[in-house]
């Protein structure tokens, strides 16, 4: 009789570990389990009532690299590419390079040099190719989206697992996780139990480390430790507004305001989604000390104070200062993983001792390898990669 696979969470990472692991030649019994009633995790994409898209979580990828190119190769495997939707621009000087640039970082490690290290290369993981993404090159995409918005990818995802007999389980939270003597898993389910010879857990290290037995108590310290922070997500429409300046969006440095992250200009990058009443769509982003200070401290966190908070950077950055036509909150609390001091040796540890004891556990997810779309879809390729090879 063929194996048993729980993956653990539909967010991005869980469902391109279900689809990788449909996709082997012999397959294994996949059961893909959430447990709210939506898939797609952080990525949400809403229709305003003109029509407009508004994404209260990622709205656009990153085609570079291999890993770029490894979720084209995904979206044109389900037949998406006419709902691509590339965007020529931008410049990443802001962000940290070994975080968010992971190829640059191990590119300098290995050869002493950025430039020697991506001349040279590593010699591994030859690049995807697809019509898609010869598309994305030639048109030289920074980013993309999908007509619909984003959520269209796991929308996606989740039909071609049910349509290629994954078990897929919603509103089914997970209420804790029991090693069996033959090795299995026993997975509770509230009033029900599956059971399973390996388990791919794509949900936040923190809320597996409440889930695991007690022979993996070490496991669990570590994962407990990986925290994340919050970010509230505000998305304003402004009819027949217009952006004195040019450009995807801004960040704003935590000296200057400390509410305010950024702020992006959706209307500018995917100006497809903006409806059929003209206007401007705009998201801003709110979190930093404030937003921990008040979460730490008990404070009312209102929709309102939000809104409140997001429109006068709006009016202070950008000069909207009239009300706007539609306005969206939605608070993400631990959202974010922070791979504060340490997180590599963290990661090697708990390598280790799945290891040394043998667990039948993969890890996969943005608690670990990286938060961006792309990073959380080879996340999961990966750990299916690691199941299949241990059949």
């Amino acid at each position: 009789m063929g194996r048993t696979v729980v993956v653990l969470g539909g967010g991005i990472s869980g469902l391109a570990a279900s689809y990788y692991l449909s996709r082997a030649p012999c397959p294994p019994k996949v059961v893909l389990v959430e447990g709210s009633q939506r898939l797609g995790g952080w990525i949400r994409s809403i229709r305003g009532p003109d029509g407009a898209i508004f994404e209260l979580g990622p709205r656009g990828i990153r085609p570079a690299g291999v890993l770029g190119a490894q979720t084209l190769l995904l979206v044109a495997s389900l037949a998406m590419d006419s709902l691509c939707r590339g965007v020529f621009a931008g410049n990443s000087r802001e962000l940290s390079v070994r975080s968010c640039f992971p190829s640059l970082f191990h590119a300098e490690q290995s050869h002493r040099s950025v430039i020697l290290g991506l001349l040279l290369g590593t010699g591994q993981r030859p690049q995807p190719d697809s019509a898609l993404i010869r598309q994305a090159r030639a048109e030289r995409w920074s980013q993309w989206s999908l007509r619909g918005g984003l959520e269209m990818l796991p929308q996606a995802l989740g039909s071609h697992l049910t349509s290629s007999g994954v078990h897929v389980l919603r509103g089914q939270p997970v209420s804790g996780l029991s090693l069996q003597a033959e090795g299995h898993w026993k997975v509770c389910l509230g009033d029900s139990s599956l059971e399973a010879d390996h388990i791919i857990s794509a949900i936040p290290a923190s809320e597996l480390s409440k889930l695991l037995p007690a022979e993996a108590a070490p496991l669990a310290h570590i994962l407990s430790t990986i925290t994340a922070v919050s970010v509230a997500v505000v998305n304003l429409q402004y009819r027949g507004a217009h952006l004195p300046v040019q450009g995807f969006g801004h960040l704003v440095p935590s000296s200057e305001d400390p509410v305010v992250l950024g702020i992006v200009y959706d209307s500018v990058a995917f100006p497809e989604q903006d409806g059929s009443s003209p206007g401007l769509r705009v998201t801003v982003m709110l979190g930093g000390s404030w937003l921990y200070t008040m979460e730490a401290g008990g404070r009312a966190l209102s929709q309102e104070l939000f809104l409140q908070q997001a429109q006068e950077a709006v009016a202070t950055h950008l000069g909207l200062k009239e009300q706007p036509s539609h306005g969206l909150v939605h608070l993400h609390k631990n959202c974010i993983p922070q791979y504060t001091l340490g997180h590599w040796q963290k990661m090697e540890s708990t390598m280790q001792f799945l290891a040394v004891h043998r667990l039948p556990l993969t890890l996969a997810g943005a608690s670990y390898d990286g938060v961006a779309v792309n990073d959380c879809v080879e996340s999961g390729r990966q750990a299916a990669v690691r199941v299949l090879g241990t059949t």
